[in-house]
């Protein structure tokens, strides 16, 4: 999940104030012309090289769609520039270190653990737990922000880019009081792949934030492998001063996408989170129409819930079919229940380590126990919801999920 990335956090607090009146006046100066974009941020790195693979047209096609289809409000406008530029900056400034640093682009990626599965099923939850493993390495929401210069073990804990991110954090959190109740932000929290593949702008991160149908249909005709050679690039980015002995990573989406996933991670394993979607898809709307809004003032939460039902049916029918094809080998997949996991997650992490033939330290063990004692359910705040609100119906979604219920549940 993005977060909105103001430079500079006066200015935030301006939009934040007046943006809700001014902003139809004020929008139409906020420059989102992609040509503009790319001077601006190789002007403000002083680099020109963007690096592999060519990500212009995906850049592109996601600022026309944001353009004219996504009715962003001033705030929107802002937010999307300014990701933008972080991403191009990014890049210059990672394919810069590539360039001086050559040994960061031979670091092995072996053996990365992958949870994935209908969102609100767990996956956030199950990637925080493995993430308190000292032995497991998870990209933190202040390094996929601000990847470059590459992080070191010995300031890992206290690097300066982690109070700039936990800025940007606190004024998200004061564009959407809200938010933190269904899906807990932080600079420090383990962060999912979407924010990775945003550096390649295909990545499901974007029609999360807007409501961008052309982007949407642009996305479901790509086949990922550019966005995940970014995304290892990344690793292999985060990885070369601060590593460790294997990679957690996380994101429902990756089950669009497995047989790039798994082209890309031939070794990887992954753990599936499995829950009814009737009890998902009204959350899910829930978390998504209350990020759109504070991009946009013209969500229409009755759209949102059967765009995402239709959505995450063609997830899981590729999901699906992927394992079918025998793409995951048995051993390197383990189905874990999402009740299962709420009701014991420590035997849910031994049955994980088991599978994968992974030894879990006394430390680590201890350090799970402290987690789940630290993070009760609803710590935030209770997260209330109905299908109904989000036009989506029982009987219906219940048809429609048919298939998937019938095979894994």
């Amino acid at each position: 999940m993005s977060l909105t990335d103001f430079q500079r956090p006066g200015l935030a607090s301006l939009v934040h104030l007046g943006g809700r009146l001014l902003g139809p006046a004020l929008g139409r100066f906020v420059d989102l012309n992609p040509d503009n974009l790319l001077a601006t941020a190789r002007q403000r790195a002083r680099l020109e090289s963007f690096g592999e693979p060519d990500f212009e047209p995906a850049m592109r096609s996601l600022l026309s769609a944001c353009d004219s289809e996504a009715r962003l409000n001033l705030i929107g406008r802002l937010a999307l520039r300014s990701d933008v530029l972080r991403v191009l900056r990014n890049r210059l400034q990672l394919e810069r270190d590539r360039q001086l640093h050559p040994q960061i682009a031979v670091q092995p990626i072996r053996h990365p653990i992958f949870v994935v599965g209908l969102p609100r099923s767990g996956t956030t939850f199950l990637h925080r737990l493995l993430s308190q493993d000292p032995a497991n390495r998870v990209p933190l929401t202040w390094e996929a922000m601000l990847p470059s210069p590459p992080p070191e073990s010995a300031t890992h804990t206290s690097d300066p880019r982690i109070e700039f991110a936990e800025q940007q954090v606190r004024w998200f959190l004061r564009l959407a009081p809200r938010f933190q109740r269904i899906h807990p932000v932080g600079a420090r929290l383990a962060e999912e792949c979407v924010l990775l593949h945003s550096h390649s702008f295909v990545s499901y991160q974007f029609d999360t934030m807007y409501r961008i149908p052309s982007y949407s249909d642009w996305l479901e005709r790509q086949d990922f492998q550019d966005s995940y050679r970014v995304h290892r690039q990344l690793l292999q980015h985060l990885q070369w001063r601060c590593p460790g002995e294997r990679w957690v990573l996380k994101a429902p989406n990756h089950l669009f996408q497995l047989p790039a996933l798994l082209a890309t991670y031939p070794d990887a394993c992954l753990v599936w989170t499995h829950r009814t979607p009737l009890d998902t898809l009204g959350s899910l709307a829930s978390l998504c129409s209350e990020l759109r809004r504070v991009f946009s003032d013209a969500v229409n939460p009755q759209e949102v819930g059967p765009e995402l039902a239709i959505t995450w049916t063609e997830g899981l029918r590729r999901a699906m079919a992927a394992l079918d094809a025998g793409l995951i080998p048995p051993e390197r997949l383990m189905h874990v229940s999402s009740a299962n996991l709420i009701q014991d997650p420590l035997a849910t992490v031994r049955q994980v380590y088991r599978q994968f033939g992974i030894e879990l330290s006394g430390t680590a063990e201890a350090r799970l126990a402290k987690f789940c004692s630290s993070n009760p359910k609803g710590r935030f705040g209770q997260h209330q919801y109905s299908l109904a609100q989000f036009g989506l119906n029982h009987a219906t979604e219940r048809q429609r999920f048919a298939p998937y219920c019938d095979r894994f549940l």
